[in-house]
């Protein structure tokens, strides 16, 4: 009996550092995207300063599209894991 609790303690601590490791991707994924736009929206600033508004405003959307797909990835790591 002492050998099933064994694996059942290592199957919960395999889920919880799985969650971790995915939540950790996700972060990096989403920074890696924003960190993208921003360079991408700089480039594109200096080349055409005039329409900085319009560059600004889409560069704000794309980043929190990026930001809204990683929270729900993240909240689906943590939903597989405590419902378990």
């Amino acid at each position: 009996m002492a050998d099933l609790t064994a694996l059942t303690n290592m199957s919960n601590f395999a889920d919880y550092a799985a969650a971790a490791i995915s939540v950790s991707i996700i972060v990096i994924g989403a920074s890696a995207g924003i960190g993208f736009i921003g360079s991408k929206a700089l480039d594109a600033l200096s080349r055409q300063p005039e329409s900085k508004n319009d560059i600004m405003s889409l560069m704000v959307i794309s980043a929190a599209l990026i930001e809204g797909i990683a929270f729900f990835a993240a909240i689906i790591c943590l939903l597989i894991v405590f419902t378990k």
